[in-house]
């Protein structure tokens, strides 16, 4: 496979571009070098940028491939003229067009967190990640009629870092609750979660996966045997069907596409990007 130098510049976090850009690149059977270039917004960082670009160009003998989301034109001029690299503008190649089709000028921000102290979406971003938190694993039952989503399932299912993507990415009041051997012998959802029956979706996962994962943590244990991931997969599941409560498994997903089919079933009223 053909190995290229990638880099993502840009004069906020890079996140946009660094997001993007792998979504490209994921289209081709290639192995890639990343280099985060964040926080690029001067003459003088852009010069230090072209002479990196260029310095890898030559001692590997191909272009670097560069996505760049600068909004600052001095800067992304610095880059577009002395840069030796393929270069993918892509503010350039989507907001301009968009400038004219609308009519309209863009307000040329440097990233969705510039200014974020007074950003209302910021605020509650950060209102939902703390929510998730103190409700991970079943740790509180208190305002649960506030969460927007509870998750279910047994322990090592993958609810934690779907409830926290959920928050950070989306701004997503999210809970998420364990379901234990005594949820199973009661044949019945945790008491607390009885009247939020509408906000709960459930995770499960083939039991031998949930073997590996729970090895890791507490291995030749009870708790990690292929015989009680099986029972406490089948009971969870079990439960779930007799609760009418949707559910996924999560053995083969990334938490992104766990999040988004969760998103397609829940359809919160409102989403932060």
């Amino acid at each position: 496979m053909p190995h290229r130098t990638v880099f993502f510049i840009s004069d906020g976090t890079g996140i946009t571009a660094e997001t993007f850009g792998n979504a490209i690149l994921a289209q081709f059977e290639m192995k890639t070098r990343h280099v985060r270039l964040p926080f690029v917004d001067n003459a003088d960082k852009a010069h230090q940028v072209v002479r990196q670009i260029n310095h890898t160009a030559e001692i590997e003998n191909v272009k670097p491939i560069v996505f760049t989301t600068l909004v600052n034109m001095e800067v992304l001029e610095v880059i577009r003229a002395g840069c030796k690299g393929m270069l993918l503008d892509m503010f350039g190649t989507f907001v301009n067009p968009l400038e004219v089709e609308l009519g309209i000028k863009s307000h040329h921000r440097v990233g969705r967190f510039s200014d974020a102290s007074k950003s209302k979406e910021y605020h509650d971003r950060i209102e939902a990640i703390n929510f998730s938190l103190a409700h991970d694993d079943g740790q509180s039952n208190r305002d649960l009629e506030s969460a927007e989503v509870i998750l279910v399932g047994v322990s090592r299912s993958g609810k934690t870092p779907t409830s926290l993507y959920l928050a950070m990415q989306h701004g997503m009041k999210a809970a998420n609750y364990p379901l234990i051997p005594e949820d199973f012998e009661r044949k019945q959802l945790p008491p607390a979660l009885v009247p939020h029956r509408k906000k709960i979706f459930g995770l499960s996962i083939h039991p031998d996966r949930l073997s590996e994962i729970r090895s890791e943590r507490r291995p030749n244990s009870k708790y990690a045997s292929l015989e009680n991931c099986r029972q406490e997969v089948s009971d969870a599941e079990s439960m779930m069907r007799r609760s009418g409560i949707r559910w996924l498994s999560t053995t083969s997903k990334s938490i992104e596409e766990i999040a988004t089919t969760i998103l397609q079933e829940i359809k919160p009223d409102r989403l932060i990007y």
